[in-house]
């Protein structure tokens, strides 16, 4: 396995439905959180791709399921954010059904990847993610990005103070600091995911 197997991540396509995906075959890892949280930056920087996944200053862009295989079994799935995009509540109604089936019947999935802003963490809905991680038996790490925007010492309070949380929410869950401008916390989060989604099952 080459030192970051994420840099051979490649875009295939937007998926609308579940019958739209690839086949439920090999393992991947899926991101989600909050429409502004940097969800799409932190994927550009554990891949080392700047324009892999589309950022955007307009919170809400990733609207449908984007898939980025990896090679023939191993993918990275980018899901809808949540939370704020200002859609309509049909769409938001259909996008409910359409993660909740993803996430109870998905057997290729290995993880989740919560990414939440380290200055404003554990949102509602963030701890609705949790506990239906935990539910469906689903392993999940916790991005909190923008990490820069934190002195260290906030850094390290914001960590401990989610850990704590965590552990009444989703015993198996684990966080971080991550910041995709000054590279905190990429080469671990690279090497979680790493064991996630190449390890024999």
């Amino acid at each position: 396995m080459q030192k970051n197997p994420f840099r051979a991540a490649t875009y295939l396509l937007n998926a609308h439905r579940l019958d739209q995906l690839p086949a439920d075959t090999g393992a991947e890892i899926a991101f989600a959180g909050r429409s502004n949280a940097g969800k799409s930056s932190a994927l550009n920087t554990i891949c080392d791709q700047q324009g892999l996944a589309r950022t955007s200053k307009t919170p809400g862009r990733t609207q449908q399921i984007v898939v980025f295989p990896i090679d023939d079994s191993h993918r990275l799935i980018d899901l809808p954010g949540y939370g704020y995009a200002k859609v309509p509540e049909k769409l938001r109604a259909h996008w409910r059904g359409v993660l909740d089936m993803y996430l109870r019947t998905r057997e290729s999935l290995r993880g989740v990847v919560l990414v939440m802003d380290a200055r404003h963490p554990l949102r509602e809905f963030d701890r609705m993610m949790l506990e239906f991680s935990a539910a469906t038996g689903r392993t999940a790490l916790c991005l909190l990005t923008k990490s820069d925007k934190l002195s260290r010492g906030e850094g390290a309070r914001t960590l401990l103070a989610v850990k704590k949380e965590l552990a009444a929410i989703s015993p198996d869950a684990s966080a971080q600091l991550f910041s995709s401008l000054d590279k905190t916390g990429v080469e671990l989060a690279r090497s979680t995911l790493a064991g996630w989604l190449f390890r024999a099952r």
